[in-house]
């Protein structure tokens, strides 16, 4: 059931990937949704950890608001979102293998990090209108999730968990130049929803592999 459940999931987020950049609609905000739901169903009949499943769950709600590209479902699906992230911080913390001491091992993603965070803070805040507050609050939680992720040891399945929470942050940053840095214009937008969502999904499928 598991395995079938997986490769739905990976049929849903094929199917959605060219209906990404088209407007809100019914079929696209389910497949959207389906594609990281049915995760969180692999998650739970994998035994996995409950904040794993926690977090594909918050996720997946995050998925069915963004999908509604209003500005107040923009709103609530970054609040599913952060939450999200914090329980993925939660589950990397509180991994039996886990060291917070690990952390400071890997210099260099943590302070690219740091300082991806202020600029990008920078760029947003005078750009983001209504959506400052939320955004600016956004930034620090999933830049935690990708720091806290370093305090897992580079082994086994867990090495997975890296390259999930960095593609994680990619997909973000992309779709943030997209929405608030780029004039409607731009000829990068034919582009950057083709970019965002397999960065995004491929990094829940990631997560979900290395603590399964």
């Amino acid at each position: 059931m598991t395995t079938f459940l997986f490769w739905a999931a990976t049929a849903c987020a094929l199917a959605y990937w060219p209906l990404t950049a088209r407007p809100a609609g019914t079929l696209r905000s389910t497949l959207k949704t389906a594609s990281v739901a049915l995760l969180a169903g692999v998650a739970v009949l994998g035994n996995a950890p409950w904040l794993l499943v926690l977090a594909l769950a918050l996720c997946a709600i995050g998925d069915a608001l963004l999908s509604q590209e209003t500005d107040a479902t923009f709103m609530a699906g970054i609040g599913a979102f952060a939450t999200g992230h914090l329980a993925y911080i939660a589950l990397f913390l509180t991994h039996p293998d886990g060291n917070a001491a690990l952390i400071f091992d890997q210099p260099v993603i943590f302070w690219s990090l740091i300082v991806l965070g202020i600029v990008m803070a920078t760029l947003l805040a005078p750009r983001a209108g209504d959506l400052k507050a939320p955004i600016l609050a956004y930034i620090p939680i999933i830049l935690g999730m990708g720091i806290t992720v370093l305090a897992l040891p580079d082994t086994g399945a867990l090495r997975w968990a890296l390259p999930a929470a960095l593609a994680f942050i990619a997909s973000d940053l992309i779709l943030a130049t997209e929405k608030f840095l780029l004039p409607a214009d731009h000829p990068s937008l034919k582009l950057t929803p083709y970019m965002v969502w397999p960065l995004y999904w491929g990094a829940q499928a990631g997560f979900l592999i290395a603590f399964t």
